[in-house]
């Protein structure tokens, strides 16, 4: 994985606030290419980004965004917005330098140092230069590929390589088009993915659950027979959660990634957070051509070690039907025993 820095962060902001300049001339007010925003307002969303970034780090916050709000004066035109960029862009900077190897913060896409926080930062002023430019006219606006390969790296480790990184990061963020990849509709980054030897694990937020429940990809580049109606059908646990106020991150469904192609496979996951006394159950689902490979018991050891290590957690629990040998023996591989049947179905837990 690419660990990035200030110094990252330092020549994504130089490389943009120049490309911003020189359009500095134009009206602002016109939509962003792509967004509902306008130029002027993405422009201003790049330095709340870097602000809210910046702060996030400095106090090492735990679970919420620090409450700051950033605004451009009224009457502030492109030159000033340009400003609040490079100046903001600054404060992520000067944090990321400072932070210590052990610094923490929260996103609502996962925790992460100094360096996610960084990535988080050029992904940001880089993806928005574009829209800006492209809402003024300028098409063919690219930034250094090294930065585009970082983030890629360091962001989005389930996105297929093999072509140029500028076109892949556009493409992984619903900006382009790539050849033999269905176009996304949805998408985000992973800061900390659950990663085995030949897997990542994904975990679905609320949009990229509803995107899959809806016939999407969910932001994933899927094999051919994927994905499956089960895995699609896995998106509703988390929609249901939301809409009932229990929803908690990572306790939901994960997509199954294939680190030797970054195609996704299946899904695996917990049917809920933990209830009182400290239990939830898994379920999964592969598609038929990954199947036999191992797959599903690398999967399910990952979660089930990741459930352990969370405060209070007790108990897993797992059914299948009584005819299904092969998950059966998946679950037994993984450390499961056999709790009971009944029903044509067979109940099978791990304790911590």
């Amino acid at each position: 994985m690419r660990i990035m820095n200030h110094q990252d962060v330092d020549a994504a902001v130089s490389l943009t606030t120049r490309a911003l300049r020189d359009v500095a001339h134009l009206d602002w007010q016109v939509p962003a290419a792509g967004l509902e925003w306008s130029c002027r307002d993405t422009a201003v969303h790049v330095a709340e980004d870097f602000t809210a970034y910046a702060a996030q780090l400095t106090v090492r916050a735990a679970d919420a965004y620090v409450p700051l709000e950033i605004r451009a004066e009224e009457g502030t035109g492109p030159a000033g917005l340009v400003d609040m960029i490079e100046a903001s862009g600054g404060f992520l900077s000067a944090a990321v330098a400072l932070a210590g190897p052990g610094a923490r913060a929260w996103h609502p896409y996962g925790g992460a140092g100094a360096d996610g926080f960084a990535a988080m930062g050029v992904v940001e002023t880089l993806l928005h230069t574009h829209d800006i430019l492209g809402g003024l006219g300028v098409h063919d606006w690219e930034p250094d590929p090294a930065l585009a390969e970082g983030v890629l790296d360091r962001l989005f480790p389930h996105v297929p390589r093999g072509r140029a990184a500028w076109p892949t990061l556009l493409w992984a963020t619903g900006r382009g088009e790539l050849p033999g990849l269905v176009r996304q509709t949805t998408w985000r980054w992973y800061t900390e993915p659950v990663e085995t030897e030949r897997l990542l694990l994904c975990p679905m937020s609320p949009a990229v659950a509803a995107d899959l429940q809806a016939g999407g990809t969910g932001g994933f580049a899927w094999v051919e027979d994927g994905p499956a109606d089960d895995t699609r059908d896995a998106g509703g646990i988390v929609t249901r959660a939301r809409e009932a106020g229990t929803y908690r991150a990572g306790w939901g469904p994960y997509v199954i990634v294939r680190t030797s192609d970054r195609r996704a496979i299946g899904g695996m996951g917990f049917h809920a957070a933990p209830d009182a006394d400290g239990r939830s159950e898994i379920g999964y689902d592969l598609v038929p051509s990954a199947r036999g490979n191992g797959y599903a018991t690398e999967t399910l050891k990952a979660l089930s070690s990741w459930a352990f290590g969370q405060p209070g957690f007790t108990r897993l629990d797992a059914t299948t039907d009584e005819d299904n040998a092969p998950s059966q023996a998946v679950l037994r591989r993984a450390g499961f025993t056999e709790a009971g049947a009944g029903e044509g179905l067979v109940r099978y837990v791990l304790r911590g």
